[in-house]
């Protein structure tokens, strides 16, 4: 099975983009949200992948992270939500937002996305919420762990005795290393990374 790719982004349309890995032009379907983080014809580009395979098409779905692609699974796993639909809530909603809504019962913000009305949202909703919390939200692609006994190792270390779980620290303290920049302090760093986290 394909996991990942990465190569160059050769060309893309409203719901798919071909990555080329190689001289081979692989089509994947997207959502709009993945194709955002893309960036521009002729630029590097990594997306991770799963194979949907039916009687008479074989296609690829891409994501900007493994964080989404962990959610489309989920969202494909509910009775009635197909990958065009599950590609729709991924549209509407980023991850973060998407695990939060989950977590906390909020059909409403999953019947925002296109062709989701609310019965189906409250499924989604109420077969999805005990999952939510295990999930790591979306960390950007390609983001390494942090290296041991570095101030992002101690922050996720942090965050854990905090009570969050593993996967969400280590995203959460990702997003804030981001945004703060290389040398951030242990302090700033789980400032940040406990606000996200929390959100």
């Amino acid at each position: 099975m394909i996991a990942k790719l990465t190569g160059t982004l050769d060309d893309f349309g409203p719901d798919w983009a071909v990555i080329d890995v190689a001289g081979v032009g692989y089509l994947v379907h997207c959502s709009a949200k993945t194709l955002g983080a893309l960036g521009a014809r002729g630029e590097a580009a990594t997306v991770f992948t799963d194979l949907q395979v039916s009687e008479n098409d074989l296609r690829l779905i891409g994501f900007a992270s493994a964080g989404e692609r962990e959610w489309f699974r989920l969202l494909t796993g509910v009775q009635g939500v197909g990958s065009k639909m599950a590609l729709a809530v991924l549209s509407a909603l980023a991850v973060e937002d998407l695990q939060r809504a989950c977590a906390g019962g909020d059909a409403a913000s999953v019947a925002r996305a296109q062709g989701v009305g609310p019965k189906l949202a409250a499924r989604i909703v109420n077969e999805l919420k005990e999952k939510a919390g295990g999930l790591p939200a979306a960390a950007p692609a390609g983001t390494a762990p942090a290296a041991p006994g570095s101030a992002s190792a101690d922050a996720v270390s942090a965050l854990q005795n905090l009570g969050f779980k593993p996967q969400v620290a280590t995203a959460a303290v990702a997003h804030a290393a981001n945004e703060l920049g290389d040398g951030a302090g242990l302090n700033d760093l789980v400032r940040v990374a406990l606000r996200r986290a929390a959100g």
